[in-house]
């Protein structure tokens, strides 16, 4: 049986995500687990993650989960979704906090001087809602997902990495973004699938069956 671990540090959309993949992937067992055995002996895990990255570093961490979550991002199939995006890069400007390095670049906030649209109307930040993503390379998570689908956003800060082969994905609010990373059995999104309708369920159903090369 596929054994699916959504890695539960006490910050994410747990019930959404979890619903979601079973949904995708019916012949799978989905754990929402904070068990690092559990993580441990999964077949695939998911990091989600809501709410501030200082939270949810320290939380990673008291939870005695961090070594799971590494040792899953270098060994089976990965999902960040959101703050499990962010959390994989060195070092975020919200709180000043590290992360957990296994991606080099940083975590910005949008920059509130650029947030004009292009009749010089003020954006909101955090960015919430439905924008296009388009590709920026081929991935097996991307089958049967048309370029400039529309995923679900809700962020303030994005990621900047500095090895530009990582992005698979991009978005634009005004200016591109990078909101989805991979590299080997690592795929990681700033929007959140689980609530994108059908590219999102698509997307999850597609991790489900990923085997990486």
């Amino acid at each position: 049986m596929n054994r699916v671990a959504v890695v539960d540090y006490g910050m994410g959309n747990l019930r959404s995500v979890s619903k979601a993949l079973e949904h995708v992937a019916p012949g799978a067992r989905v754990d929402v687990t904070s068990d690092p055995e559990i993580v441990h002996a999964a077949d695939r895990v998911v990091v989600p993650g809501q709410g501030a990255m200082p939270d949810c570093m320290r939380e990673l961490d008291a939870r005695g989960l961090r070594p799971s979550v590494l040792e899953a991002a270098g060994s089976k199939p990965f999902l960040g979704i959101c703050i499990g995006l962010q959390m994989l890069f060195d070092y975020s400007e919200e709180g000043g906090v590290a992360g957990l390095g296994l991606l080099s670049g940083a975590v910005r906030r949008f920059p509130a001087a650029a947030m004009v649209d292009a009749n010089g109307n003020r954006l909101k930040v955090p960015h919430m809602g439905w924008n296009e993503v388009w590709h920026s390379r081929h991935h097996a998570l991307w089958e049967g997902i048309p370029d400039g689908s529309r995923f679900y956003f809700v962020h303030s800060y994005y990621v900047d990495p500095a090895d530009a082969g990582v992005v698979v994905g991009r978005s634009d609010y005004p200016f591109s973004f990078a909101c989805a990373v991979a590299r080997a059995n690592m795929f990681a999104v700033q929007f959140h699938p689980e609530k994108s309708a059908d590219a999102g369920l698509r997307l999850l159903a597609n991790f489900a069956q990923w085997q990486p090369a």
